[in-house]
């Protein structure tokens, strides 16, 4: 159970490994993602580390199966594994090679060619068009001038061509301005668009034809048709050259057909080909660049015979790691066994807390404020509970709690078909990461709205009410006269038969849903649960190991926040449980009792007290708590100072003797002037600065800390008014209505209220409360223990780094 509460017990080793076997062992330590291994060429440039050209070989492996995936897009599909394939050893880096460079050579060359006869087929297509198009621009013998001059066709040159639609109004306009209206320009659409063989998109062109006379006029037509991408083509002048140019251009456009068929068919054979092996083959290229990264992390000794790294890794996997180890000499053919031996460093071991699909959600949410100190006392397991359950104190509606459990179970029945798809969308993800936090947090806010009687803003009446209106009317109190008078009514308790004497079974009363001082009787007693529960959840955290700590750290920080604030849950419950409905007019207030306990005043007689001897019991408690503010203050500074100097003196005397010449520190290190050195870098000003400041930050955090867990009654309370808003605003007008109509706005108006359901309640209301109650761990919680200074332990793992969750 430690490794639960507490992050693992680690061990850095130094690993020599034979050069032959560093390959297969590493890659079987990347199997089995337990080490990390430290970067020892931190001051080497990347590009002049052993293995960089390796690495590089991979690169380019991966670039050109990134290559493969775009030509496959969504006509081809990848087939995929049940299982990672086995890491291939280096000498299959090499057939890889040659298979890869060979598919992309093939498939570039096929779809050059592909382009080459795309683009003739472009021209055809476009020449057979303009062909036809042209015929009809030919029929007429003779052309008419806007100024009435006939001219014969035999005296006109033409240019034809096809251009682009969209450039077809601007293309006019150019040619009439620098021709001064020298032309003649015709044009008409083409009826099928074009695909571009280089963008393989759709395009749409028209076909023109443009009469002119004089050579300077068609150098000017042919700059302009240049300028605006136009394609010109050769036409014939008379019909039948036109029609026998027609006929040649239809045979080579459906040879050009065959060939384009037979060339797709090579290019998706050979995609089809490539299909069936990309995912392993990535999977491989991702497993042999991870590997040579972790080479060149390591040193090499002079003889160029061994590998050396440093590896941290769990105390407890020691004998997995070995064996793992084995495996890899065993396949690498190697004889030569590798060694594993202590390394002493005064270096912070990293943070390694096990979690598993269930847990990680909260350690990630524990993590986000800060990754743990080596061995600190993890806060995840109690974040478990704590963080639903503050969330439902705020979000309590067993509605929309069900709402929110029947999500979160979607999520988790289909984890695996979710989990198959690999999406990118990092929205869904963050949801999906978190499903089983959503599951507590519905479940609990299920809870705690059946704690409040609250769903969708109306109450359950499940096992009857223990107020009753009837012995109101009996005992004559009220009467028809009393009824028409007042708008408001209160039932009297003292009234036998009025209230049973026995409260609700589970939860608040219905009868308060409709109570006109409904939200008078929340406010008072979610007010008081929020101030019960965040002293609970404050006092439960106080923790430390250390003996000096306790005595002089853990006991004052007790003594000073249960005298003071642990006494005011005790007035709280004592009040609630000591005035009945015949005391209840003379209860005192807890506020005013607690504002006179600080200022020691006991003179107002309209505040009567709680119970005998108040007055001697909170002014034992108020000088108590004092007395535990000098005590962390004062006491621990100085007994750290003569610790100091005692051990000064000891160094001293031991350095004057003949004898022992050293003492051997925690490390192991058996140097005299480390000790002597960490004597003297004692401070005691600094010390005592730094106790100061917590004695401060402690003292005032407690009255900010508790103020701040009100949240969980202000969230509570907008939470109800916004969903009772929602119901009255929205649903009731719906439920209202009759006849036909009625039966038809109803499903109208319910979509519209289960949108603004999820929209704002769900969606907007949790996220705020969510937040709220990351706050309340982050601060209120984890700042009396956590320290959270630490680093993620990041073990080489093909898993992490093949799903792209490995840390950098």
């Amino acid at each position: 159970m430690a490794s639960v509460f507490r992050s693992e017990e680690m061990c850095l080793r130094q690993l020599f490994l034979q050069v032959e076997a560093a390959y297969c062992c590493v890659a079987e330590l990347g199997e089995l993602g337990l080490v990390q291994f430290r970067d020892l060429n931190v001051n080497v440039n990347s590009f002049q580390r052993k293995f960089v050209n390796e690495v590089r070989r991979c690169e380019s492996l991966e670039r050109i199966l990134r290559f493969l995936e775009n030509e496959m897009e969504d006509n081809v599909e990848i087939v995929k594994g049940e299982k990672y394939p086995e890491t291939p050893l280096p000498r299959e880096m090499i057939d890889m090679e040659t298979v890869l460079e060979k598919l992309e050579a093939e498939l570039l060359e096929a779809n050059q060619n592909q382009q080459t006869l795309k683009q003739n087929f472009l021209e055809l297509t476009e020449l057979k068009h303009l062909l036809k198009k042209t015929q009809d621009f030919f029929e007429p013998a003779l052309l008419y001038e806007s100024n009435g001059l006939v001219i014969h066709l035999t005296l006109l040159r033409f240019t034809a061509g096809v251009i682009k639609r969209e450039r077809m109004i601007p293309f006019e306009r150019l040619l009439w301005r620098a021709c001064r209206g020298n032309i003649y320009l015709r044009y008409t659409e083409m009826d099928t668009p074009m695909e571009d063989p280089v963008t393989r998109e759709e395009v749409k062109k028209n076909v023109f034809i443009i009469f002119y006379q004089g050579e300077q006029l068609k150098q000017k037509i042919k700059k302009i048709c240049d300028g605006f991408r136009a394609t010109v083509y050769p036409c014939p002048e008379s019909a039948t050259e036109r029609r026998e140019m027609l006929d040649g251009v239809n045979t080579r456009i459906e040879d050009l057909n065959t060939v384009i068929t037979q060339t797709e068919s090579h290019r998706q054979r050979l995609l089809h080909e490539a299909a069936a092996n990309l995912w392993s083959w990535g999977i491989k290229v991702k497993k042999i660049k991870a590997i040579y990264h972790i080479l060149n992390c390591c040193n090499i000794d002079v003889t160029q015979q061994c590998v050396i790294a440093e590896i941290w890794f769990p105390v407890a996997d020691a004998d997995r790691i070995k064996r793992a180890l084995h495996q890899g000499m065993e396949r690498s053919g190697s004889t030569i066994a590798p060694i594993l031996t202590a390394i002493h460093t005064r270096m912070a071991p990293p943070t390694f807390n096990r979690t598993n699909k269930f847990t990680a959600g909260f350690q990630n949410i524990v993590d986000a404020y800060g990754v743990g100190n080596y061995r600190e006392m993890n806060p995840a397991p109690y974040t478990i509970i704590t963080f639903p359950f503050l969330f439902a104190v705020m979000f309590g509606d067993c509605g929309h709690g069900a709402v929110m459990l029947g999500f979160a179970l979607w999520m988790v029945i289909n984890e695996k078909s979710l989990l198959a798809q690999k999406s990118t969308n990092e929205i869904w993800n963050t949801f999906f990461s978190g499903r089983y936090l959503i599951l507590l947090m519905g479940i609990f806010s299920m809870y705690t709205g059946f704690i409040y009687n609250d769903c969708f803003s109306k109450s359950f009446n499940f096992f009857g009410s223990s107020w009753h209106i009837i012995p109101m009317f009996k005992n004559n109190t009220w009467n028809k006269d009393v009824l028409l008078e007042n708008t408001v009514l209160q039932l009297n308790p003292a009234i036998p038969g009025v209230y049973s004497g026995n409260p609700y079974p589970f939860g608040i009363d219905p009868i308060w849903n409709v109570a006109s001082n409904k939200l008078t009787f929340l406010n008072s007693y979610k007010m008081k649960m929020s101030v019960v529960i965040g002293i609970v959840h404050m006092v439960f955290v106080h923790f430390t190991t250390k003996y000096i700590n306790i005595i002089l750290q853990f006991i004052p920080e007790m003594i000073f926040i249960i005298s003071l604030f642990g006494y005011l849950v005790f007035m709280i419950i004592f009040k609630w449980c000591h005035f009945d409905v015949h005391s209840s007019q003379s209860a005192p207030s807890i506020l005013i009792h607690f504002i006179n306990m600080f200022l020691f005043n006991y003179g107002d007689t309209s505040n009567a007290p709680l119970y005998l001897h108040q007055k001697e019991v909170q002014s034992f408690l108020v000088i108590f708590a004092l007395i535990a503010v000098p005590w962390m203050l004062l006491i621990k500074p100085f007994i750290l100072r003569a610790n100091h100097q005692k051990a000064q003196h000891l160094v001293r005397d031991v350095n004057q003797l003949g004898g022992i010449q050293y003492t051997r520190d925690k490390a192991g290190e058996t140097d005299p002037k480390n000790s002597l050195q960490r004597c003297n870098s004692f401070n005691f000003g600094d010390i005592f600065v730094h106790q100061a400041i917590h004695t401060i930050e402690y003292c005032l955090g407690c009255i900010s800390n508790t103020a701040s867990y009100l949240r969980l009654w202000a969230l509570s309370l907008a939470h109800a008014q916004l969903s009772e808003v929602l119901w009255t605003m929205v649903m009731h007008n719906g439920l209202s209505s009759s006849g036909w109509a009625g039966l038809i706005a109803i499903f109208i108006i319910f979509a519209a209220f289960a949108v603004l359901t999820v929209a704002i309640l769900l969606v907007m209301e949790g996220l705020s409360a969510f937040l709220h109650a990351l706050r309340l761990h982050w601060v209120e919680f984890q700042n009396k223990f956590y320290v959270g200074a630490g680093y993620k332990f990041s073990p080489f793992s093909f898993h992490h780094i093949i799903n792209g969750t490995a840390e950098e």
